[in-house]
């Protein structure tokens, strides 16, 4: 899709696998891929088939890609997708250590199945933004930018940031010196300094660089 925020169809997508009667249909997105410590949070947010021929509900209107709207509102979208009766949801974190374990990736696509597996009813077919996931358990289409094309994707993209960004203002007061309300684990230069000074503390990614032990030469005698 084309065009300006003002004149996209960001229920272009939606709409066409409601017209081919294929429901519920799920956005599914993720924040947190690229920090030094704390969760990765995906969400999946299912949206009213109706609102294809209704439209979208006027406080919907401006909802879109996380980053591009201010903490306050995205504080409001999160509010109104969650406390609006006819939308579904699911929101899940994957922790460090299973990044660690598994690789970002990997954990990334085990968020999105088990979000798909726990929202009800259970959905027909998946939007996700970005690139097709092979190991995903659903009918599905990526949509590059998904999150500014696609009401349903955006709709998870602010709850997945805001969930994140909360559990890391969480993270501030349990491990206090690291500024993770702040910078929310991303590898600023004040992370890196209090990660010099400090070490590394429980929720870091120890697989990330520069958190990552060199590996050991076997040939150095």
């Amino acid at each position: 899709m084309g065009g300006s925020p003002a004149t996209t169809d960001r229920l272009h997508h939606e709409r066409q696998l409601w017209n081919g009667g294929i429901h519920p249909v799920a956005g599914v997105d993720e924040a947190g891929r690229g920090p030094l410590a704390g969760p990765v949070l995906v969400a999946a947010v299912i949206l009213p088939p109706e609102w294809g021929e209704a439209g979208v509900p006027p406080d919907f209107l401006k909802l879109n890609d996380s980053k591009k709207l201010t903490a306050d509102a995205r504080a409001r979208y999160f509010d109104l997708i969650t406390g609006h009766p006819d939308l579904r949801f699911a929101i899940v974190p994957v922790d460090a250590d299973v990044i660690d374990r598994i690789n970002i990736l990997a954990a990334t696509h085990q968020g999105m199945n088990e979000a798909l597996e726990r929202i009800t009813p259970k959905p027909a077919h998946a939007l996700i933004d970005g690139n097709p996931v092979p190991s995903l358990r659903w009918r599905q289409t990526a949509i590059v930018k998904g999150d500014s094309l696609s009401y349903s994707i955006a709709a998870a993209s602010v709850l997945a940031k805001v969930t994140r960004d909360r559990r890391m203002l969480e993270a501030e007061q349990s491990y206090p010196g690291y500024g993770f309300a702040q910078h929310k684990g991303y590898p600023t230069a004040e992370h890196l300094a209090a990660i010099a000074r400090l070490g590394p503390c429980p929720i870091h990614r120890r697989s990330f660089a520069p958190l990552k032990q060199p590996e050991p030469d076997l040939f150095t005698r």
